[in-house]
């Protein structure tokens, strides 16, 4: 391990579930956090103690000494506190992990930013191996970019440069991969409950779909009734969504995309 880079102290404003993991994460590898921001103290309280920091809920408390200041807070949130973010942080480096936002918003506020973009799904209940979970790097300085990347490198195999351009679209696929596909999810889960069958029925299904992705091309993965349009099936299934006129709408959306992409 390279000492000169976990040696880094390292200070969280943000302790939701991108933080929690990330902070967590880079205490067990060897990094020093020196203190973790919330708006909210027990969110504060609970991953400074799990990762031998001290904690605020003031932005003007949040300390100046760290090298490294790691912004994880929802995108509004952050657009909202950035004058009291930036307050005071000197040559500290400050950076955000939004997906979303561009490096520019840091511009002409500090001398040193960049972003550090995990694209993962995140829960505070469930703590994420970064052995593999792509890291996407981009900063106002050659230099910063090396740091950021070295410490990247301490948690993943997948350490890239991406600029902010990139990085949206990387953000936009990731909703239609992820968010969207849980909300399918969400709707099987009641369709199924309102049958009396439980969720896990459907398990099987979702990891082999996943599975065939690693090694086909998604279009060529795809099945079911909409690829070949089979109206007698999608009709009934239409019907039988006709008391959810929004499912009803969606599945015929998708149906047709589906259709029109095969």
């Amino acid at each position: 391990m390279n000492r000169s880079v976990q040696d880094t102290p390292v200070a969280f404003i943000g302790a939701g579930n991108l933080a929690t993991n990330l902070a967590k994460a880079l205490y067990r590898n060897g990094f020093r956090i020196v203190q973790v921001y919330s708006r909210t103290e027990e969110s504060a309280r609970t991953l400074a103690q799990a990762v031998e920091a001290e904690y605020t809920t003031e932005l003007s408390e949040v300390t100046s000494d760290a090298r490294l200041h790691i912004v994880s807070l929802k995108d509004d949130a952050f657009v909202e506190l950035l004058p009291e973010i930036v307050a005071g942080k000197g040559n500290a480096l400050l950076v955000h992990t939004a997906g979303s936002i561009p490096m520019n918003i840091w511009e002409g506020k500090v001398v040193r930013y960049g972003v550090f973009y995990p694209m993962q799904t995140f829960n505070k209940q469930r703590m994420a191996d970064f052995h593999e979970i792509p890291f996407f790097i981009e900063s106002s300085s050659p230099e910063d970019t090396e740091l950021l990347k070295a410490i990247a490198s301490v948690l993943s195999e997948r350490v890239y440069e991406a600029n902010s351009e990139q990085r949206k679209s990387l953000h936009l696929a990731a909703v239609f991969a992820c968010n969207f596909t849980n909300h399918m999810y969400v709707l099987a889960a009641g369709l199924l409950e309102k049958y009396n069958l439980p969720f896990d029925v459907m398990l099987p299904l979702i990891d082999e779909t996943a599975r065939k992705v690693h090694e086909l091309e998604p279009i060529q993965a795809q099945t079911g009734p909409a690829i070949r349009y089979d109206e007698n099936v999608i009709d009934k299934h239409l019907d039988m969504l006709a008391d959810e006129p929004q499912a009803q709408e969606l599945y015929r959306l998708i149906s047709r995309n589906i259709h029109r992409l095969g």
